[in-house]
């Protein structure tokens, strides 16, 4: 009987991932110098199940580097060869070369020749090295124990040199022969270890080798624990499935439409008053209690600890730290603070170039800090927590900080707005312009300026904020706030004759009245609103939206100006009424209509009204450039 394995080719491309993940993670944590043989176990049963599993699917190309690595993993844990940093630099490149190959089995890029004979040619190398290393135990592991999957017989062309070393590959036993021990698991592949990928960070403690220092945490248990095996398999409590996030997506989306009946009910009930009704309004208030739990649960579905993005970086610093010959620890707190999955992608690349500057522009040369009376060992720190409904990262170091005299000198010379009574935190927000770097000279880490204003970008194109603060001699930080999901928004309903607008919570700094006294009108038809000695551009919402209803400035009660953060800058937004705070489910007018600036989607509300919500930021670029000519 023929089986058609690509099915489970998603479900090996997944777990594939997480393997080269905790083999990285272990990788960077391992002390050289006194390797614990479970650690050791653990990275070799990593490899060992990307074999099993590659070589079932036909992946060849994947089974013969992982054979050639799992051959000098298997001599080093059996205390043959000495662990060196060349192995574990190798180790760390195998890791590589194996992500690109499941990268184009998965139809994104190609793969380097050159690269995978390399590797290949390199733990061949090693592998022959003659020594021994110190005695140290080594667990008894279950690394070539099988899962038998189905009764059928499946055969896979596979390389005739591997296929002697490992007739099973570790993931079917071989025809005819009985397993050795019992799997009440049953599972498919054999499970990601419980590394330090999953594990909460307590205690930093700094390991590695040589001038990169990496910062991991110590679990709260004295003792980590690695197997073989599926968490439900040891603990028996707990369990998992996968889910196309697809499917996640459209609960979410029913959920919110939910939401949206139930306010309709609760307005149309709202004339309902006396005995006569007392059950309907308990039950309309019941329903309304379950809508919001159920809305909550099903997005909790799509939330992912931002470890998942956080446990990547290890391997960055330590790579640019001995590429630049400097010494630095990184240190992750909070990394079980959870977020969006659809904000845990987008948010990878920002946090990979605001690190890369820290260590490339902020951490000094080692002399230099010892000059300075600073230690030798700079610190880069990667936070993240939950504050006001929002979540907040941090990257900070403890290096030089942003030198403002040099930052004004480079946006003279491109022609930015700037003058010498810029406040620190507008002189910081220069390096967010296009092209904008003051790098002495171009290297292939940074001085391109292509970096920061595509940070910025991406940061707001998520709903979210960027701020930096910096100290000269003592180092920089760099805030970025983000909504908690891209499928909810706290906002604040605002009316404009007869619409009603939606303004991101997360971006309102204030709201003051508009009065003679605090208006100044600029250039013919710019306006300055004047909030204690700072002068704010003023958009009025119902000029930049045309709507029917009367949009005079001063009515007889006088407007109200809102004032939000709009890229960096502070902003006040002209309306005519404050509605009140309320949780909106957000759906897109890219999808049903066209994309309009200013807007980045819109809702429903419970008399079934449309409201649009407002994207303050390009409003405020034209009004900044068009009307007031101020920054």
């Amino acid at each position: 009987m023929s089986i058609d394995l690509s099915q489970f080719f998603q479900v090996f491309f997944d777990e594939t991932e997480e393997h080269l993940l905790a083999l990285e993670t272990l990788l960077l944590g391992v002390d050289r110098r006194a390797p614990v043989g479970e650690d050791l176990n653990a990275i070799f049963r990593a490899v060992h199940s990307i074999k099993g599993g590659s070589a079932t699917f036909g992946f060849n190309d994947m089974t013969e580097v992982t054979h050639v690595l799992e051959n000098l993993l298997d001599r080093v844990r059996k205390s043959e060869i000495i662990l060196t940093e060349e192995m574990i630099n190798a180790f760390l490149e195998a890791g590589d070369v194996l992500r690109m190959q499941l990268a184009f089995h998965r139809g994104q890029g190609s793969v380097d020749p050159e690269a995978v004979q390399g590797i290949q040619a390199k733990l061949t190398a090693l592998a022959s090295t003659v020594g021994s290393a110190p005695n140290f135990k080594v667990a008894p592991s279950i690394e070539n124990s099988s899962v038998s999957v189905f009764s059928g017989e499946i055969r896979q062309k596979v390389p005739e040199s591997v296929a002697q070393d490992d007739p099973g590959y570790g993931f079917f036993e071989p025809i005819g022969e009985a397993q050795s021990e019992p799997d009440p698991g049953y599972g498919f592949f054999v499970d990601l270890v419980p590394s330090a990928v999953t594990l909460p960070v307590s205690h930093p403690v700094s390991v590695g080798s040589g001038r990169g220092l990496v910062d991991l945490a110590e679990p709260d248990s004295p003792e980590r624990i690695f197997r073989g095996r599926r968490a439900t398999d040891q603990l028996g409590t707990d369990s998992s499935i996968r889910v196309n996030v697809e499917k996640v997506d459209q609960l979410i989306n029913l959920a919110g439409e939910l939401v949206i009946t139930q306010a309709m009910l609760a307005q149309a009930s709202e004339h309902l008053e006396g005995v006569r009704y007392e059950h309907l309004q308990k039950a309309l208030r019941q329903l309304e209690r379950n809508s919001r739990d159920l809305q909550e649960a099903i997005l909790s579905v799509r939330m992912l600890p931002i470890s998942v993005v956080f446990n990547r970086f290890p391997r960055l610093v330590r790579d640019l730290t001995t590429r630049l010959g400097k010494q630095v620890e990184l240190k992750i707190l909070g990394e079980n603070t959870e977020l969006d999955k659809e904000l845990i992608e987008k948010i990878s690349d920002p946090l990979t170039h605001l690190i890369r500057n820290s260590i490339d522009h902020g951490i000094e040369m080692p002399e230099q800090r010892h000059a300075l009376q600073k230690p030798f060992l700079g610190t880069v720190t990667l936070n993240a927590y939950h504050r006001g409904g929002a979540v907040v990262i941090e990257v900070s170091d403890d290096g030089g900080g942003l030198p403002r005299d040099k930052i004004l000198a480079k946006a003279r010379e491109q022609g930015l707005l700037c003058h010498d009574a810029m406040t620190d935190a507008e002189v910081w927000n220069l390096v967010f312009e296009p092209g904008f770097s003051t790098a002495d000279r171009v290297t292939e880490i940074s001085g391109r300026g292509v970096g920061m204003d595509v940070v910025k970008r991406n940061i707001h194109q998520m709903g979210g904020r960027i701020e930096i603060d910096s100290t000269v001699g003592l180092g920089t930080r760099t805030t970025i706030r983000l909504p908690l999901t891209l499928a909810i928004l706290d906002g604040l309903l605002v009316a404009v004759g007869e619409q009603v607008y939606v303004l991101p919570l997360i971006s309102i700094l204030e709201s003051v009245q508009l009065t003679s006294e605090n208006l100044r009108t600029i250039s013919g038809d710019g306006r300055l609103l004047q909030v204690r000695g700072e002068y704010v551009p003023l958009i009025v919402l119902g000029e930049k939206f045309p709507v029917p209803g009367d949009r005079s400035l001063f009515p007889e009660s006088p407007p109200i100006a809102v004032i939000v953060d709009a890229e960096g800058r502070k902003v006040a937004v002209c309306v005519d009424a404050l509605l009140g705070q309320q949780q909106v489910v957000i759906k897109s007018l890219e999808t049903h209509f066209r994309k309009l600036v200013g807007v980045s989607g819109a809702t429903i509300l419970g008399d079934g009204r449309v409201a649009l919500i407002v994207d303050p930021a390009p409003l405020a670029h034209e009004s900044r450039f068009s009307h007031t000519g101020v920054a």
